[in-house]
């Protein structure tokens, strides 16, 4: 399903630069994992709704940035290179690019979706839910990096399933697969890993209490302290140079 969002046609006339951001942000969150075969040139644009020639000025911007390669011959073809360094550099990219205004802008959308699916998921969960939740929050490794990003951005997506709405899970894989490289960016600093960790379990004691208006607090508090890290992030390296 979350493939389904990151091949989903773009919503207006496409462009190379976005086809690249979108596969980019995929490989960087996970979703697509290293050494995975890519769609060919003129299936990926059939599936995304550009030309063929947009598909393949973005393969060869992935390329330039070292997240794909293309091999030639009978089996070969665009395959993702997931390389951390190449994913950090990405999502550096990204940051500096991103204005403030958007930054805001892309925090009010995203705690709309996140929020209201927590408060749903807190209306409707079960038992096993509850304990699927608790176990998904277990097994994510607060020592690395790039598996508290996945984890975490996997942790939002089972959050927003238990809301049985297919719009707000759509919503959510597709701002996932776009946006969470970004949005969970404070990740690679450890005093933000442990606060994700005790984020996740305060999310899952209210969705286990069945207190709806406590959980969306809960996921609206902490995608804005995200957002807080992120906005000082930017200014910290704009006035630094770096």
């Amino acid at each position: 399903m979350t493939r389904a969002v990151v091949f989903a046609p773009l919503d207006a006339v496409g462009r190379a630069d976005r086809v690249e951001q979108r596969i980019g942000d995929a490989i960087v969150l996970g979703v697509l994992r290293d050494g995975e075969k890519l769609p060919s040139e003129a299936e990926l644009a059939r599936r995304l709704g550009v030309a063929v020639v947009t598909a393949r000025e973005a393969l060869e911007a992935l390329r330039e940035r070292g997240l794909v390669q293309t091999r030639r011959g009978r089996e070969g073809g665009s395959f993702v290179t997931f390389d951390p360094a190449a994913s950090d550099r990405v999502v550096d990219e990204r940051l500096a690019a991103i204005s403030r205004i958007d930054i805001r802008d892309l925090a009010a959308h995203y705690t709309a979706i996140a929020g209201t699916a927590a408060e749903f998921a807190a209306d409707r969960a079960t038992e096993d839910d509850v304990a699927s939740l608790r176990a998904l929050a277990a097994s994510i490794d607060p020592n690395s990096a790039g598996s508290a990003r996945r984890g975490h951005g996997r942790f939002r997506l089972d959050v927003a399933a238990l809301s049985q709405s297919a719009r707000l899970v759509h919503e959510e894989l597709r701002l996932q697969a776009e946006f969470g490289p970004l949005l969970w960016m404070c990740l690679r600093d450890t005093d933000y890993r442990e606060r994700s960790r005790v984020v996740r379990d305060e999310t899952i004691d209210a969705i286990e209490a069945l207190d709806p208006q406590r959980a969306r607090r809960i996921t609206a508090a902490w995608i804005g302290e995200a957002i807080a890290w992120l906005i000082d992030e930017k200014t910290r390296r704009e006035r630094t140079n770096t």
